[in-house]
């Protein structure tokens, strides 16, 4: 096992990390910009170093700054987490160059699955049942009405380098292609260098639900069974649930979606931890989305449901060691839901809400389960994706579990700032929900059915202007400082910080 590892992220993930390397008996190294100096994982680390400036490009999303810090602390390998540089193949392969085991996939494995049309190809070489749509990204207008028409509207155009809702558009009628088509295009050139657009049929409410993979360094793979994730903002994850609904009530699906995760990740030639993502539709058919190259936000409701700890697997196969885990031997116990809380305002358009931690008061008891990055007294910064924690909880039932949250989520207070925990509250009791009715619209038909509350009202125009005079001071306060780009919220998004 490593001696002494580099953690290539922030938050709570980070935090999560340096648990499991202490367990292990490994040392652990931070890094951090200069607003993160007091961050929760800062202090928690054996040893920690400074990458500067407060711009994730300056900082976070430097490889050269990140090798040069593993250097200086004598790691044996780094840890990526889940954004920022953790799906970056440049990455990986500088690790391996300086001689550092990188704890994910390899280098390959991440560009052949990070591509959306490579990874396509590669699922339609494994058998597996895909979307119907181009293989490749389309050449222009004229290639787009030709696919568009052969496979129906609507359609939905994608980024084939990204994911999280970047350079994704919907496309109803014949007419609006064109105009979709040059908006997707230029938001993929901008949030990931790369314009290339392709298309999908689009599957109209489905359900999004994921496989997690583990896969040794010797070709032995194993599924731990599904994540539903159809509870999604503008494709962004809120709330996921292990095992799924569907899955309780039609227990098959989870044996043939299971071998076809297996199947695309035998083709990709992959190891570690990864999540192969579908869709669902309401005939229960299913059809490959994406894979994610990493540790996904989400682990800990299959942790808890199977017992298994991701982040020690992690360790121990990038280590060189063997899974000793047949498929055989995965049971799944109860059901888990997860929250994700965010440092932001529902009620404003989801404006992000930063400033300090004047109080907090967390959560637990029995099966209640919360991944944290902060601490009463520290301020959440401006510049990152504004995740403060993630909140879950296992029942032997998904109605106990259901109710479990409910608890939990009535303890958890934060003061000072405006988060989404009273949005998982009502969430939570909703009749849809409760009956594990999902889908991805489910959020949509939420907010149609859930009248704002009164105080949500006047909130909501306090925010805004709050969080606009924020973002101003920043700004101001900054100007004098040496040429930098936009702060890590407008230059990434939740969409490569959190997918």
């Amino acid at each position: 096992m490593f001696k002494k590892v580099l953690i290539a992220n922030r938050g709570e993930i980070a935090v999560r990390i340096i648990r499991g390397l202490r367990e292990a008996g490994a040392s652990s190294i931070a890094v951090y910009s200069d607003p993160d100096r007091a961050s929760l994982h800062v202090q928690m680390a054996d040893e920690a170093a400074p990458l500067g400036a407060a711009a994730a490009a300056d900082s976070y999303l430097r490889i050269d700054k990140i090798l040069a810090a593993a250097r200086t602390h004598r790691a044996d390998a780094i840890h990526p987490g889940y954004g920022l540089l953790s799906e970056n193949a440049d990455f990986a392969q500088a690790c391996a160059g300086a001689g550092l085991v990188f704890i994910g996939p390899t280098a390959d494995a991440i560009r052949k699955m990070g591509s959306k049309t490579r990874a396509r190809q590669i699922a339609i070489a494994a058998g597996a049942p895909v979307v119907p749509g181009t293989e490749a990204a389309v050449s222009g207008l004229e290639e787009a009405l030709q696919v568009a028409r052969a496979i129906g509207f609507p359609v939905l155009l994608k980024a084939s380098a990204g994911g999280g809702g970047k350079g994704m558009r919907r496309v109803d009628r014949q007419e609006d292609l064109s105009a979709a088509l040059r908006d997707a295009s230029s938001e993929a050139l901008s949030a990931f260098g790369n314009g290339e657009v392709y298309i999908e049929k689009l599957v109209v409410e489905p359900r999004h639900i994921e496989i997690q993979v583990l896969g040794d360094n010797y070709g032995h793979l194993i599924h731990l069974g599904e994540r539903e994730c159809s509870i999604q903002r503008r494709h962004q994850k809120v709330v996921e649930e292990c095992p799924s609904p569907v899955m309780l009530a039609h227990p098959e699906l989870r044996e043939k979606m299971g071998e076809a995760a297996l199947k695309i990740a035998r083709v990709a030639g992959y190891t570690n931890a990864g999540t192969i993502e579908f869709l669902v539709d309401r005939d229960r058919n299913f059809y490959f989305l994406e894979m994610n190259t990493r540790l996904q936000v989400e682990h800990p409701i299959t942790e808890l449901v199977t017992g298994l700890d991701l982040v020690q697997w992690q360790l121990q196969i990038a280590a060189g060691q063997r899974l000793a885990i047949q498929q055989k031997d995965v049971t799944f116990t109860g059901s888990a839901i997860e929250c994700r809380i965010y440092a932001e305002d529902p009620a404003a358009g989801y404006l992000p809400s930063p400033g300090k931690i004047a109080k907090l008061r967390e959560p637990s008891g029995p099966g209640i389960r919360l991944d944290s990055g902060v601490y009463e007294g520290w301020s959440v910064p401006l510049e990152y994706d504004p995740l403060l924690a993630k909140l879950a909880a296992w029942a032997p039932s998904r109605l106990a579990a259901i109710s479990r949250l409910q608890r939990a989520l009535d303890e958890y207070v934060i003061g000072g700032i405006r988060t989404n925990r009273d949005f998982f509250k009502d969430v939570l009791r909703d009749p849809l929900f409760t009956s594990g009715n999902l889908s991805t619209a489910f959020l949509d038909d939420f907010f149609a059915r859930t009248p704002a509350r009164s105080d949500d009202l006047e909130a909501e125009a306090v925010s805004a202007l709050i969080s606009a005079l924020t973002a101003r001071v920043h700004t101001e306060t900054t100007a004098f400082a040496a040429p930098r780009k936009s702060s890590a919220w407008l230059q990434t998004g939740r969409a490569e910080q959190l997918r």
